[in-house]
C-alpha cells in the first residue's frame, strides 16, 4: 500500500527525501515517513519419505488447480511460527521434521511477500481444516499436472523447482 494521506492524523502527505531511499511519503505533523506496506505471508511445499507432495484445492482460488499450503503471517509470528501454524490449521499434522527456508518470491497481484518453505512430515492421513476443498498426496513427478501453470508470479512452482534440486542433490 502507498500512502497518500497519514494513518495517524490523516494529513496529506508530501514527498520528503530518505537518505538513500529518496523521497518518501512524509507527514510533516507526525514527523514521520511513510513507507509502503504490504502483507507478508507463507508458502510451504509438505513432502514425504516416499516423494510425495501434498498438493491443496481451495475453492476460493480455484475449481482447476491446486497449489501449496499457504496462508498469512499473523502480527507478531515469525515466518517459521507461520508455516507450523499453517501446516497445524490446514492438514491436523503438528511434527513437522526438517522445515527450511526455500527463498522469497513477490506476488504482485496482491502485493504481497511470500516466504517458501520446504517440510517434511511422515506419510499419513490428513485432517483437513475447512478452508481447504481437498488435499491429497500427489508422486513428485506427476505434481506440475495439478498446480497453476507456471508463470513469474507463482511462488508455488520456484518452491517446487527448489525442492527438485534438492532432492537431485540427494539422489
Amino acid at each position: 500500500m502507498k500512502y497518500t494521506f497519514c494513518p495517524t492524523c490523516g494529513t496529506k502527505l508530501t514527498q520528503h527525501l530518505a537518505g538513500d531511499d529518496g523521497l518518501v511519503p512524509f507527514s510533516p505533523s507526525c514527523d514521520r515517513f511513510w513507507f509502503p506496506t504490504f502483507s507478508d505471508c507463507i508458502i510451504v511445499l509438505v513432502a514425504n519419505e516416499e516423494n510425495e507432495i501434498v498438493l491443496a484445492k481451495m475453492p476460493y482460488l480455484s475449481e482447476k488447480y491446486s497449489s501449496l499450503i499457504s496462508g498469512y503471517m499473523q502480527v507478531g509470528e515469525t515466518a517459521e511460527q507461520a508455516t507450523s501454524r499453517e501446516i497445524k490449521e490446514e492438514l491436523g499434522v503438528s511434527k513437522v521434521h526438517n522445515l527450511h527456508y526455500a527463498g522469497t518470491y513477490w506476488f504482485n497481484k496482491t502485493e504481497t511477500l511470500m516466504h517458501g518453505f520446504i517440510g517434511y512430515i511422515k506419510k499419513q492421513d490428513l485432517i483437513l481444516s475447512t478452508e481447504l476443498e481437498s488435499a491429497k498426496w500427489i508422486p513428485v513427478a506427476d505434481v506440475p499436472k495439478y498446480l497453476f501453470p507456471e508463470s513469474p508470479d507463482n511462488a508455488a512452482f520456484a518452491v517446487y523447482r527448489r525442492f527438485l534440486e534438492e532432492i537431485k542433490a540427494v539422489h
